[in-house]
């Protein structure tokens, strides 16, 4: 079993829409860089027996007191990890009909990281 850190904050794919092929909503934009910045990293995935955690960071207006104890805890609000995983094998395939197998998982972190894990 093998583990891959990468330090990129993970971004959802936003819906997009025929506007987006001119308009520069911030949404997209953030969306486009992600994937320069998934493909630049050289991430991959295999087609099956993969864990992926996505590490969201903390808002800046928390308290250090709920820092501490919101580290690594399950994140339980926007944005969903479907969308997350969405952004990350369109960044990765192109399409995402080869992958047949596989979890994610979304936390709570100081700063926004992607952790992988193969069989």
């Amino acid at each position: 079993m093998s583990e891959q850190i990468f330090q990129i904050t993970p971004v959802p794919k936003p819906r997009m829409t025929q506007r987006d092929k001119w308009a520069r909503r911030p949404a997209v934009l953030r969306y486009r860089d992600y994937c320069d910045q998934v493909r630049a990293a050289g991430v991959t995935l295999p087609e099956a027996g993969y864990h992926v955690t996505f590490y969201l960071p903390m808002p800046a207006s928390w308290s250090k007191r709920k820092r501490l104890e919101m580290a690594g805890q399950p994140h339980q609000q926007k944005p969903d990890k479907d969308n997350l995983e969405k952004a990350l094998l369109d960044a990765i395939f192109g399409e995402d009909c080869r992958i047949w197998d596989g979890r994610v998982s979304k936390r709570w972190g100081v700063e926004g990281r992607i952790v992988i894990r193969t069989e």
